[in-house]
């Protein structure tokens, strides 16, 4: 009872900012939304810790480098803007979203979708994911993502809200696979980010980070199935909004041995995520325990 009385308090209070940010200007919702996530950084003492331990852990620095304090800060920082933007998706659409996001190479998304088969975006936890499917969307693409169903209903409800605006679809990564690849059978945009360490989910260990990091197959499984390419994508917050960054696609082929195919590209795509979040380590999502589950 007490557990339940607190989240539908966190939901009220949640429901009555999104009010006050629709009534902010974009940028200025934006701007303050980076002074929660900083001031989230000094005030949440345990999430703080476990972000700059898995720096210090993959970048093999002392958690109390000045390098790992400041990256730990523009994590929050960043996830603090997300939300803001994610609560102003209202005030996003097809005449604005070129002046907030530069997608520059979506014609290599138009190149796989030309062969039929549907294109799978593979995108990790960095900078404002959400916004790349509402990027995605709004540029014309029947977009499908695949989420996980959030324990407590009012809050799946209300991001779901701001997931599916301008025309995402959400499907429920606990649901039929069946509509899962009928997507990808009607030629349409499926999204999946799969950076994160799921034990309910089937996977196997990979580096990450040159550790052994259980990752789901999902991705690759699908691809084998259906003939879908791997499309990696990537939105990355720049100085004047983001840039979203489209890699080469990955065409999955099956060599007649299942459990190598798999290993092997997803080794590929788990490698070209990494030098993403290399690139840009101040976006992801540290917070995750990314080696939890053990050998």
């Amino acid at each position: 009872m007490k557990y339940k009385l607190r989240r539908d308090l966190v939901y009220l209070l949640l429901r009555g900012y999104s009010l006050v940010i629709l009534i902010l200007p974009f940028r200025a919702a934006v701007y303050c939304g980076g002074l929660l996530g900083t001031l989230a950084y000094y005030v949440v003492k345990h999430t703080r810790n476990q972000v700059k331990e898995n720096l210090s852990l993959a970048f093999n620095k002392d958690t109390n480098d000045p390098w790992v304090k400041q990256t730990a800060k523009a994590v929050f920082e960043n996830l603090g803007k997300s939300l803001n933007e994610i609560l102003s998706f209202p005030k996003i659409n097809k005449k604005n979203i070129d002046s907030l996001v530069e997608a520059s190479d979506l014609e290599k998304v138009d190149q796989v979708l030309k062969q039929g088969k549907g294109a799978i975006i593979l995108a990790p936890h960095l900078d404002n994911w959400e916004l790349l499917a509402c990027c995605f969307s709004l540029k014309g693409y029947k977009t499908n993502v695949i989420a996980k169903r959030l324990y407590f209903q009012r809050y799946d409800k209300f991001l779901n809200y701001y997931r599916t605006l301008q025309g995402t679809k959400v499907l429920d990564r606990d649901g039929s696979i069946k509509k899962i690849l009928k997507v990808l059978k009607d030629n349409q945009v499926l999204g999946i980010l799969p950076d994160q360490d799921v034990d309910s989910l089937k996977g196997i260990f990979v580096d990450f980070f040159g550790r052994p990091a259980y990752t789901p197959v999902g991705p690759v499984s699908l691809a084998l199935v259906s003939g879908a390419p791997i499309v990696p994508c990537f939105i990355i917050r720049t100085g004047k909004g983001h840039k979203l960054i489209v890699e080469e696609p990955i065409e999955v082929r099956s060599s007649g041995n299942k459990d190598k195919d798999i290993e092997g590209y997803t080794k590929v795509w788990t490698g070209i995520i990494e030098s993403y979040i290399r690139k840009y380590p101040g976006q992801w999502v540290w917070m995750h325990q990314r080696w939890k589950t053990k050998k």
